[in-house]
Order: C-alpha cells, then structure tokens, then sequence
C-alpha cells in the first residue's frame, strides 16, 4: 500500500492545485476579472462532481486500467491546450476536464477497502484522511510560490505534469478493486441500485457532503476574520496551522483502539467551529482552530469507512464515485453559503454558518440511520 499512498499523493497534491493554476491563468495570462476565474473553477468542480459516478461505474464494468487511460490522455490533452484556449472554450473545456479527471482519491479508498481486513481498515482510511490534509496544505502553496517566479502557462503545464505522471503511477501498480473474498460476489453481477443506496448509504453521503460545507466554509470565514482585522497576510498561516492540527488528529484516531459514530464526530466538529469566531486577530484564530482540525480528519476518515462498508463489491467504484462527489458538492457550497452569513452578519457569522451546517448534516445523518435501524427492528419483530 505505501507505493500506491506515495503516487496518488502526488496525484491529488497536483489536482488539489488545478484550481489555483486555472485561476492565475485566467487573471495573470487572460487578463481578466476574478469572477471569470471562478466561472472557470465551478466548471470545472461541477465536472468533477457529475463524473465521479460515472467513472466509478466504468471502473467497476471495464477495469481501472482502462478509465486511468481514459482520464489521463484527457488530463494530457486539456493541459497541453489550456494557454491555447480563449476563455469560452476554457470554461467549456474545464467542464469536460472534470468529468474526466484521474479519479485518485476515489481509487484509493477502493484499494484500501480492497487491501486491508476489517480491524486495519478505519485506521488506513485515517492515513488517507492525512493524505488529504497534506495535499491540501502542499498543493495550492506550491502553485502560489511558483507563479511568482514562473509564467501562469508554465505552473499549468507543471500541474498536468503532475497528474498525468501520478495517473500513469497508479496505473503501472493497478491496485485491487476487490478483496479475494469478494470475488464471486463481484462475478454474480451488478446489484440494483435499490437494494444499496438505501437510508444507511445516503446518510453517509449526507455527511460527507456536511463535512466538506463546513471545511470550505471555514477557509472562507478565516480569511473574511482576517481581513476585517487588516492581517489577512496571515491567512495562509492560519490555514496551515488548521490543516497540520488535521493531520496530528488523524494520526492519533487512527491509533485509536476503538472507532466513533460518523455523526458523533461531525457533530463535535460542528460544535467547535461555532466558537472560533470569537478569535478577532491571527495569533487566536491560529489556537483557535486547532480544536476544528483535530477533528477534521478522523471525521473523513469515519465517513470513507462507512462508505466502504456499505458499498456491495459490483458496485464499489460507483458507491465511492457518489461520496467524491458529495464531498466535491459541499467544497462548492460551503463559500458562498457562509458568504452570505458574512454579508449578512459579521465575519463570526460565517463559523457560525459553517458549524451549523456540520451540526445539521450530522443530526440529519443520525436520524436516517436510526430510522433504518428502527425499520429493521419493525420487521424483525414478532407477528
């Protein structure tokens, strides 16, 4: 497993970035406003967000070796053209960029569902978790400090570099989709979509999707605390001060003997980011939000485990598609929902906003599965 952590790192640290390169192109190479760029990247995030599905379907029904071909020769082409396009075919072609990007993240969970035993896998999925937060932290900096020095065409090609070699990576060690175990289960067919997307299922996809509202929130509403306070140079340092606690709270929740209830942990995670609004300068925003990325890892961490256990092996790749893109739906609400508590409040607001959403997500989470309990109870009863 450690040569697959160590390429799709590298792969998602590269589309973690794919934003921040597309953004400085449209405003250092294209000239134009910030608005056009954000036309660029919710293309391309809706991309990403309606293919997720699509290419975990694919990966069940054709093989991963086959969608890694795709996707990479699509991550090649748009790469190579991107100082090529004018701004309408770029929107158009981040779109389809999306649609077709290498599905790291979502192959990763798959190979650890299909690589480890039960007992080894919440604290595997809690190593994916700080994979994630690193990608995070590494990714956009990089492009950042390399746009000061290079031309915006340059860091984009330098970003498809990156993802096409990690996508090739991943698919020179073709890691196993299905446990040995799962075999025959997998040879019997594809399920119905009815007999597995059931109250359990979409609870976890609620909370994905809440724990990504409240993360991309919360970078909103730092950087808003910040700026009110005439320090927002000091975001980037809030920001990494967040995601490092992230990784220290997967590290240790992945050492943990026993496993939390998804619900339980979002809504923890909820409850202390509704305080960090307090925090009025960088120096307590930093201490501030080490409580919120304690938990931020073990949460995802939680959330991809219940994933992997609810999806059935003929239909994993499509299961683990729905949670990317639940995740990626909540990464595009979360702004301009706490944009808009902002607007209307204060920049305290948008942490409110942010932990409410976590909070409603969580409760929303527990009702489904307790009502999905209860049902079973009901039929199992006598008479």
């Amino acid at each position: 497993m450690a040569p697959l952590l160590g390429v799709s790192l590298l792969a998602r640290t590269a589309i973690t970035a794919d934003v921040t390169a597309l953004t400085l192109h449209v405003v250092l190479g294209l000239e134009l406003s910030y608005a056009a760029a954000g036309g660029v990247a919710a293309a391309l995030t809706a991309g990403v967000a309606l293919g997720g599905p699509l290419l975990g379907r694919m990966i069940d029904s054709r093989g991963l070796r086959t969608v890694l071909l795709v996707t990479v020769v699509a991550q090649l082409v748009f790469w190579l053209g991107v100082p090529l396009l004018p701004y309408a075919f770029l929107l158009v072609a981040s779109f389809v960029a999306g649609l077709l990007m290498v599905p790291a993240q979502a192959v990763g969970r798959q190979a650890i569902a299909a690589m480890t035993t039960a007992e080894q896998r919440r604290a595997a999925f809690a190593l994916e978790s700080v994979q994630g937060e690193l990608s995070y932290i590494v990714g956009p900096a990089v492009v950042i400090l390399c746009a000061a020095t290079l031309s915006p065409e340059v860091v984009a090609w330098g970003v498809g570099a990156a993802i096409l070699v990690g996508g090739a990576g991943i698919a020179v060690l073709n890691p196993p989709m299905r446990a040995e175990d799962e075999a025959d289960a997998a040879a019997a067919g594809r399920p119905a979509r009815r007999q597995w997307l059931d109250a359990d299922l979409i609870a976890a996809l609620t909370m994905a999707f809440g724990t990504t509202t409240l993360l991309s929130g919360v970078d909103l509403a730092i950087v808003a605390t910040l700026r009110e306070a005439g320090q927002v140079s000091w975001a980037a340092v809030v920001v990494v001060v967040f995601g490092v606690s992230s990784v220290v709270g997967g590290l240790i929740y992945g050492a943990l003997s026993r496993p939390l209830p998804t619900w339980l942990l979002l809504g923890l995670l909820g409850l202390v980011t509704i305080p960090v609004g307090f925090a009025h300068d960088w120096p307590w925003l930093c201490v501030a939000v080490v409580g919120s990325g304690l938990l931020t890892a073990p949460t995802l961490a939680t959330v991809a485990d219940a994933v992997s256990r609810l999806a059935p092996p003929g239909a994993r790749g499509e299961v683990t598609g729905l949670q990317s893109s639940a995740q990626s739906a909540g990464f595009a609400l979360g702004s301009p929902l706490v944009g808009v508590a902002i607007d209307l409040s204060v920049p305290a607001g948008g942490f409110a906003a942010a932990g409410l959403a976590g909070l409603a997500a969580a409760l929303t989470g527990h009702l489904l599965s307790g009502r999905r309990s209860t049902a079973d109870a009901v039929r199992l009863s006598p008479g």
